[in-house]
Order: structure tokens, then C-alpha cells, then sequence
């Protein structure tokens, strides 16, 4: 039996949706709000970290997204999502360690300099020290601190943006030697990046990869898989869609400003 512990808007639990929906795998789902109930001491027995996703496989808990991922795809090895070339399969890797260590920090950098910042800057003071002091990583808490209280002005915006840039970058460098991320075939490294590009767009800097063709092609595909509509764009509610419908002022400006100085 599959359960899975995950938020509508979560990046990383997008991705583990897109993955189970990809291998045709059912799973009781747990919705969280992630304002505290991630937090709850049951909540931490089953993933210390104190984020979402978590995958349940058999009262067994399965953390870290890109651990999902792989777990689903070695567990359930039906319509696999990992190439069978030892490079194209090296090269899903590089896509998830790239997500891990650098675009999801930068994700999570520009969504509380721009669409998150309002709900922060509607609480006290004492609200948000509350929030920030709870979670596990506080080196994360510092950036949303900064960015919070700067928006797009916090220096940690700058390595944010970069971060994206050599993200596509790297994208359209592959995609002009292939369809997918990874080689011919739709994998878990497309899976990866699937969230992050959603959130550029929804963040109002589509236009980050306007001289990109082969990633623009690549989004509007994605885009319009079965896998991608099911789980993020026809699962969000007005109130999931609400944070990037009142983006003020549009951060595309200054991001542009930003890139052209880097």
C-alpha cells in the first residue's frame, strides 16, 4: 500500500505526483497545509525534516523527493523512468543533484521574494519568528527572513536567478541534441525540473527562457502531458492558485535588471 504525505503547491511533492501518476500507481493521499501541521511530533516521526513529500510504501516511510523518485522506479519497475544508457541515466542524476543542492533553494528564494511575501508580511512580527524558529533547516529560515522583509532587493536574489539560469542553460544545451532532458525518451529527469520551470511561469518570468526555443518547445509539451495537468495545474484551487495571481509589482523588471548586470 502506497500513502502519500504532500501539499497541492509543494514543488517536491509535484514531483512525486507526476511520478506516480506516470506509472499508473494509486496512493491514499494525506493533504497538508504546511502552516505547522509539518511540524506536528507525528508529522516529525515520519520525516525529521519537517517537509513534504513523504512517500508510505507498506507502513515503511520513504523521504528527500528525488529519493522518492527513485524508489518508485526501482520498487514499481513497470513503464520505468530511468534510460537504460549508463550516460543518459548519469545524466538524470546530475538533474536531481542540480534540483537538491542548488535550483530548489533558489525556487524557494525567489516564491517568498514574490508570490509568498504577502501572507508573511500579513503576520506579526512575533508570527513570523514563530513560523521561521520551527523549521528544522535555519539556514532556509534566514532567506525567507531576508526575503521577506527585502523582496527582490535581498542580495540572495541574485544567486537565485543565476541558479535558474544555468539550470536552463544546461537545458537547452541538451534539448538541442534531443526531446527530452535526458535522451529520447520522458524520464526522471524531466520529472525533476517539471515543478521549477511551473513556478518560473507562475512567478510571472516566463521570459527567462524567451531566446530558449528548445526549452519553450520542451514546457509546452510537458505542459500538455496527461501526467502534468492531472496532478499540478487541474489539482490547484483558486486558493492553491491565489499567491501568483497578485504578484505586485511584476517581478520580471528587476529580475531582467539583475541578469543583465550578472
Amino acid at each position: 500500500m502506497l500513502e502519500l504525505y504532500h501539499s497541492i503547491n509543494s514543488v517536491c511533492a509535484q514531483k512525486v505526483r507526476i511520478a506516480l501518476a506516470e506509472k499508473g500507481l494509486d496512493c491514499k493521499e494525506h493533504l497538508m497545509t504546511l502552516q505547522g501541521d509539518q511540524f506536528t511530533p507525528d508529522y516529525l516521526k515520519l520525516n525529521p525534516n519537517g517537509v513534504v513529500p513523504t512517500l508510505i510504501h507498506d507502513g515503511k516511510p520513504v523521504i528527500e523527493s528525488s529519493v522518492i523518485l527513485y524508489y518508485l522506479d526501482e520498487a514499481f519497475p513497470q513503464h520505468s523512468l530511468m534510460p537504460q544508457d549508463p550516460y543518459q541515466r548519469a545524466t538524470v542524476r546530475l538533474y536531481n543533484k542540480m534540483i537538491d543542492e542548488y535550483v530548489h533553494t533558489a525556487c524557494m528564494t525567489l516564491s517568498f521574494a514574490t508570490a509568498f511575501r504577502a501572507r508573511m508580511a500579513r503576520m506579526t512580527e512575533e508570527e513570523r519568528e514563530a513560523e521561521f524558529a520551527k523549521a528544522p533547516n535555519q539556514k532556509r529560515s534566514d532567506i525567507k527572513r531576508d526575503v521577506t522583509a527585502h523582496g527582490l532587493q535581498s542580495h540572495y536574489t541574485v544567486d537565485a536567478i543565476e541558479q535558474h539560469e544555468k539550470l536552463l542553460s544546461w537545458m537547452e544545451a541538451g534539448l538541442k541534441q534531443a526531446p527530452y532532458l535526458a535522451g529520447s525518451a520522458y524520464s526522471l529527469a524531466d520529472i525533476a525540473v517539471v515543478p521549477y520551470i511551473l513556478r518560473l511561469e507562475l512567478l510571472k518570468l516566463a521570459r527567462m527562457w524567451e531566446k530558449r526555443p528548445g526549452v519553450a518547445g520542451w514546457w509546452e509539451r510537458i505542459k500538455a502531458r496527461p501526467s502534468t495537468q492531472a496532478t499540478i495545474l487541474q489539482r490547484m484551487s483558486d486558493k492553491d492558485w491565489a499567491p501568483f495571481k497578485v504578484i505586485e509589482p511584476d517581478p520580471w523588471p528587476q529580475v531582467q535588471r539583475l541578469l543583465h548586470a550578472a
